[in-house]
């Protein structure tokens, strides 16, 4: 009996726009019973994609009030669902796999796990990164954007920070995961963000840590001084992180790296990276140290950007010696606005799946 319940829980998730594919070895019910208990899977079969308190939750469901909030707690501290404490009121959603459970794990990945998930995550990545919208955007070094290219407050990273009243740092899933492995590399672990509009979210965590405004700030410079790439989700409002991601260790570069998806079905960008060949000294810094996504190669006399390759992160330009490279906002005809939100995000993803996910909003 217990065996069907993981089922049931992985047929549901793979309804949500984001997709839990099934594969020849099962990795993804092994995964499942890592990080479920058979009796959580029917409650998070009964969740929505909006936030709900446990008394809704009971009224929707039919399912006793008496206990429900303690097991929705629970529930959320294993990274099986989300869940915020405003403090009069506790909120529960359920979550796709990723962005979601995966994302949630960071503080139970040990060996045995990360070796499912980087088994799992290079055939949910070949299904997922192939369709749109894309699951995140880049947030360009904001400094590297002219004024005169008027940028638009999702494409400022200041934009997140300053709209936040609760701000976190924690550790990145994908590098820890990676180091686990044993192939890992020396960029900033705990490097991710996390926003909230309400104050003192954080506070009591103990799977995040509470920062202030200017940590947050701080945090940045330092992932772009280490070569990482802004990521956020792929909207235009109700960002609540920013991934600082490597070429190395993201699953999301890696589907760009080594699954050889389009950059542009990857991510989503407003910007590209333009190098001048008659002030590049040819240093190689740009392709050697900083380039995410192998976007920059070796000419004769100077070095010279793939477009199509480029997600316009900015990380190049700020480095560059001899101030060769500049960041160019694409043309409009070649920018595709975001979703508004996140369920719109979730609504054009299904509509591009053709799976109806009217029951879980």
């Amino acid at each position: 009996m217990s065996e069907e319940l993981y089922f049931e829980l992985a047929k549901v998730l793979d309804t949500l726009p984001n997709g839990f594919p099934a594969t020849e070895s099962g990795v993804e019910i092994k995964l499942l019973k890592r990080i479920f208990r058979p009796e959580d899977t029917k409650l998070f079969c009964d969740l929505k994609l909006n936030f709900e308190t446990a008394q809704q939750i009971s009224d929707r469901t039919g399912r006793p009030l008496e206990g429900l909030e303690k097991h929705l707690n629970e529930m959320s501290q294993r990274g099986q669902i989300f869940g915020v404490d405003l403090g009069d009121v506790k909120l529960f959603k359920m979550v796709p796999w990723a962005i979601g459970i995966y994302e949630l794990q960071f503080s139970h990945m040990d060996r045995e796990m990360a070796e499912m998930c980087d088994e799992y995550m290079q055939i949910w990545s070949d299904q997922f990164f192939r369709r749109k919208p894309q699951l995140m955007r880049v947030i360009p070094i904001e400094k590297e954007i002219k004024n005169k290219q008027q940028a638009l407050h999702y494409e400022q990273v200041s934009n997140i920070i300053e709209n936040s009243q609760s701000r976190a740092v924690f550790d990145c899933i994908c590098k820890k995961e990676k180091r686990l492995l044993g192939h890992g590399c020396d960029k900033p672990l705990e490097i991710c963000t996390g926003y909230a509009p309400v104050p003192g979210i954080f506070d009591n965590s103990s799977r995040y840590r509470s920062i202030s405004k200017d940590e947050a700030y701080a945090l940045l410079n330092k992932a772009e001084e280490a070569g990482l790439v802004h990521l956020t989700w792929n909207m235009e409002n109700g960002h609540y992180f920013i991934c600082n991601c490597c070429g190395c260790c993201c699953h999301v570069l890696e589907a760009i790296n080594k699954l050889g998806i389009n950059a542009s079905d990857v991510i989503n960008s407003s910007y590209y990276a333009e190098i001048n060949p008659d002030e590049c000294a040819a240093c190689g810094t740009c392709k050697d140290e900083r380039c995410q996504v192998g976007a920059i190669k070796e000419g004769e006399d100077a070095y010279h950007i793939v477009r199509e390759k480029c997600i316009g992160c900015g990380l190049c330009v700020t480095t560059c010696p001899s101030e060769a490279i500049t960041l160019i906002r694409k043309d409009p005809v070649d920018i595709v606005p975001p979703p508004r939100d996140e369920m719109d995000w979730y609504e054009k993803r299904a509509d591009e799946l053709g799976v109806d996910i009217s029951k879980y909003k």
